[in-house]
C-alpha cells in the first residue's frame, strides 16, 4: 500500500533568496510546513478549526538533506508524505521537486499538545 501524499507548488520569492539569488537553506523548511498545511487541508481539515479545538501540532523534530540549490523565480513542488501516526504524532516526509529532480528531502514530527502545552492524543479524525 502506497502512503498517503499531497503535492503543492511553490514559485521562489526574491525575499526567499541570498546574495546570490538562492534559496536560503532555511526556506526549506518554511516549504515543508507549507507541504504539510496544504496536505491537511486537501482532507477538509485545517490548522485554524484545530487551534479552535484548543490544540495545537508543534514540530519536535526535523530534518533536511540538500541535493541541488534553487533560485529565484523557481516553481518547486513540494511533495509532503504521510509516514507514521501514532498516538500524539505523525510523521512527515518531504521532497523538494524543481524539473522532475529532487532538490531537497526531509521528514519532521509534530506532536500534539493542548494550550497548556501539555501532549495530547491526537483526535481521531486526524488518526484516521
Amino acid at each position: 500500500m502506497t502512503a498517503p501524499s499531497h503535492e503543492t507548488q511553490i514559485r521562489v520569492r526574491y525575499q526567499e533568496t541570498d546574495g546570490q539569488r538562492r534559496v536560503h537553506h532555511a526556506n526549506f523548511l518554511t516549504y515543508f510546513e507549507v507541504g504539510r498545511t496544504e496536505m491537511l487541508r486537501a482532507t477538509g481539515a485545517t490548522y485554524r478549526a484545530f487551534e479552535e479545538a484548543g490544540l495545537y501540532l508543534v514540530v519536535s523534530e526535523v530534518s533536511c538533506r540538500y541535493h541541488q540549490g534553487a533560485d529565484y523565480d523557481d516553481l518547486l513542488t513540494i511533495r509532503t508524505t504521510l509516514e507514521a501516526v501514532g498516538g500524539a504524532s505523525i510523521t512527515h516526509g518531504y521532497e523538494v521537486i524543481r524539473d522532475g529532480r529532487i532538490i531537497a528531502s526531509g521528514r519532521s514530527v509534530v506532536v500534539c499538545v493542548d494550550d497548556a502545552g501539555r501532549v495530547r492524543r491526537l483526535p481521531a479524525w486526524l488518526r484516521g
